[in-house]
């Protein structure tokens, strides 16, 4: 059993061929929060979750409720921290891979996550596919108050992993992608829904050119490893149908200066705080 270590670890999705992880060794069970629970990942191949995925559980305050979705939930990171975080939230979890999909069932069967379980919901089914087919697999336009995501945003230039499943976890399919991915995002809000992504910087102006009339008040908070450093990730909020003006937000550092975790991401890692995106 390992804990995640409380630095920045890149995208959080992984993505594993059928077939992948056809032996027990094939997979860890890896505590987070401190224990408050459990995800089963995959061993040597693909992508293992980090403190990205804590990052953007903490963009929700702890008495959010009501509905919320996450697209490409992966081993469902993301939503058991923000099911942890937030007792009354109820969450879809949304992953096209049926590895990584069966991984995320399997950490639901944990007696370690029986406090939250009751309240997920595992959704194979790919986020990007035509409205009919999502409609077809439960995930309504216009029925989630929340959209949690952490897609696959590596541009297509960057460095790709020698590991191909980890290069296909991180990277855009094709420049089209995230606007796509974007668009289902606001499709699935409510008017007056909430979505919280994280991002690599670069990504922003496929962001801003998504945004168009569907996402307003949208606020960034750029995530530092060390002060005095170019920002590394930034986490988004937008409300759906909103008109409010774009906004940003304090940088939140993970790093003092000689390595060591600060208090910010000491906080975030052991899910003890909530983003401040201002009210």
């Amino acid at each position: 059993m390992s804990c995640p270590d409380p630095a920045l670890a890149g995208g959080e999705r992984s993505h594993l061929d059928p077939g992948t992880l056809e032996a027990a060794a094939a997979s860890s069970r890896d505590a987070f929060y401190g224990g408050r629970f459990m995800l089963c990942q995959p061993r040597g191949r693909g992508f293992r979750s980090g403190l990205d995925a804590l990052l953007l559980a903490a963009c929700l305050p702890a008495d959010a409720s009501g509905d919320a979705v996450d697209l490409g939930s992966g081993a469902g990171a993301v939503g058991f921290a923000a099911a942890c975080r937030c007792p009354a939230l109820r969450l879809t979890l949304v992953e096209v891979d049926p590895g990584m999909a069966g991984l995320c069932r399997q950490g639901l069967d944990l007696p370690d996550n029986a406090g939250f379980a009751d309240r997920l919901r595992m959704v194979e089914a790919d986020a990007t596919a035509p409205r009919a087919i999502r409609e077809a697999a439960g995930l309504h336009d216009g029925a989630f108050g929340t959209v949690l995501s952490n897609p696959p945003f590596n541009p297509q230039h960057h460095r790709r992993s020698a590991d191909h499943l980890r290069a296909r976890a991180l990277s855009v399919a094709d420049p089209a992608f995230l606007p796509r991915w974007i668009a289902v995002a606001a499709a699935l809000l409510k008017p007056g829904g909430t979505l919280a992504m994280v991002l690599r910087p670069e990504n922003l102006p496929a962001v801003l050119g998504s945004a168009g009339n569907r996402l307003g008040d949208l606020r960034i908070v750029p995530v530092q490893a060390r002060s005095g450093e170019a920002a590394m990730r930034i986490l988004l909020r937008a409300v759906r149908g909103s008109r409010a003006p774009l906004s940003i937000r304090p940088s939140i550092v993970l790093h003092e200066a000689d390595g060591s975790p600060s208090e910010t991401g000491i906080a975030i890692a052991a899910g003890a705080m909530t983003v401040d995106f201002g009210t």
